[in-house]
């Protein structure tokens, strides 16, 4: 063919930019790219920046679960998430990886990770993808603003001032948490801009702060095999419940069981209207615990009651459970009454504090908010205020709990946009 044939081809062929190189992004240009020209614009260095640092950094690619339980495990605005999640399933995003080479394996709790332990490898293996699809990628490029006409979107417009044209936009930016990554809420402010409401932007799977002082002595004390209960002040059902782990640290609490938590009250915090109990012994029945107090008891019946409780609870949390269940530390423990005994029962399986507000966006993986899904159609993740401009990721008025389901949710809403956005090619 001759090589003005072959230009011919080319300058006909769909444009279609894609704004971040996120998890988002990268899906979504590695499908757009199947029938079209794409050029992603990163206002970074290098792409993946936040996907480096999820997981301790290394990368809990997605949740090896049925897409049911997967779809219970959004917190937010879960029916918008049916078309995407069955589009571009956990497997198929799985499969993907593993024909690009990447080895996966799954742990505790569904969790998928690569086997490497290493994020990085993640990145490099959709850089691979990108490369292999013929994906221009532009780095240090932020975008300023989308040029719209008669409510088409026609193209983006560079920090520079520079004007490029495209047949499709599909705007991949983040949300607000993890700023240092380039997630700064610039692209969420571009589409309001443009027409787009934006729900109410809040740090989520994010630690939190407590108003008791005792937790400033727990600092660092990690525990496994607890049960954690959220509730909202006056009611005496719990907004929230989970077994697993967590850690105390010197403004509160964090761990997998507080930050899934944190997705669930973050709306509902107010002065302090938030307790939070913790059962220290979940597997244990009231009168199971009270056998094993009694049986440590015998066993130490002429110490002092504040050197009877090492089997029982880590060491660091002696003090506060004593100091809670308003026993005399120095009381020999052949001495302490049935009726104190019981306070030291519900104190281990009832320790309360009172939670006053989440950490901020620096310290939050996700954020929850930003823009709604009334205005985005969920079976092609194109705006339904801006034709031919397609809306992906964290972006988007949708969360989850911990554990690979927020991930999918990007890898999802990507791979749909970059499809929808050169389905008529």
């Amino acid at each position: 063919m001759s090589d003005r044939y072959m230009e011919k081809i080319r300058m006909s062929k769909l444009k279609v930019a894609v704004i971040g190189a996120g998890a988002a992004g990268m899906i979504a240009a590695y499908k757009a790219a199947e029938f079209a020209d794409v050029t992603i614009y990163e206002k970074n260095e290098k792409p993946g920046k936040k996907i480096y640092i999820t997981g301790k950094g290394r990368c809990n690619v997605t949740n090896a679960s049925d897409m049911e339980t997967i779809l219970n495990h959004v917190t937010t605005n879960k029916k918008f998430m049916y078309s995407a999640f069955y589009t571009f399933t956990n497997e198929d995003m799985m499969s993907l990886l593993n024909e690009y080479g990447l080895e996966l394996k799954v742990e505790r709790g569904n969790r998928v990770f690569p086997v490497s332990d290493k994020s990085q490898d993640v990145i490099w293996t959709l850089r691979r993808m990108l490369r292999d699809r013929k994906v221009q990628v532009e780095y240090n490029a932020e975008i300023k603003d989308l040029m719209i006409d008669n409510g088409f979107v026609k193209g983006v417009i560079l920090q520079s001032g520079r004007k490029e044209f495209y047949d499709k936009v599909i705007m991949a930016t983040g949300g607000v948490s993890y700023p240092v990554t380039g997630s700064d809420g610039k692209g969420i402010h571009i589409l309001e801009k443009a027409g787009h409401t934006v729900r109410e932007m809040r740090p989520s799977l994010v630690p939190m702060n407590v108003g008791e002082e005792f937790v400033k002595e727990l600092q660092g004390l990690s525990l496994k095999n607890i049960s954690v209960s959220f509730y909202e002040e006056g009611r005496k059902k719990p907004i929230y419940e989970e077994f697993g782990e967590m850690m105390f640290t010197h403004f509160g609490v964090t761990g997998p069981v507080i930050l899934s938590a944190s997705s669930v009250i973050g709306g509902k915090i107010k002065n302090g209207n938030i307790r939070l109990v913790i059962d220290l012994k979940p597997a244990l029945s009231e009168e199971q615990l009270d056998e094993r107090i009694l049986r440590d008891f015998k066993e130490n019946m002429n110490k002092d009651f504040r050197n009877s409780l090492d089997k029982l609870l880590p060491k660091s949390m002696i003090h506060v459970i004593i100091e809670k269940s308003q026993i005399d530390p120095f009381k020999k423990v052949h001495e302490i009454s049935r009726e104190e005994r019981v306070r030291l029962l519900n104190t281990i399986k009832g320790l309360a504090m009172t939670i006053t507000s989440l950490r901020g966006f620096q310290e939050a993986i996700i954020t929850s908010g930003g823009i709604h899904v009334k205005e985005i159609n969920p079976a092609t993740m194109e705006s339904k205020i801006v034709k031919n401009l397609y809306i992906a990721g964290e972006m988007i008025d949708v969360d989850a709990l911990t554990g690979g389901y927020n991930l999918q949710i990007a890898w999802s809403t990507g791979y749909l946009a970059g499809m929808a956005a050169t389905e008529s090619v």
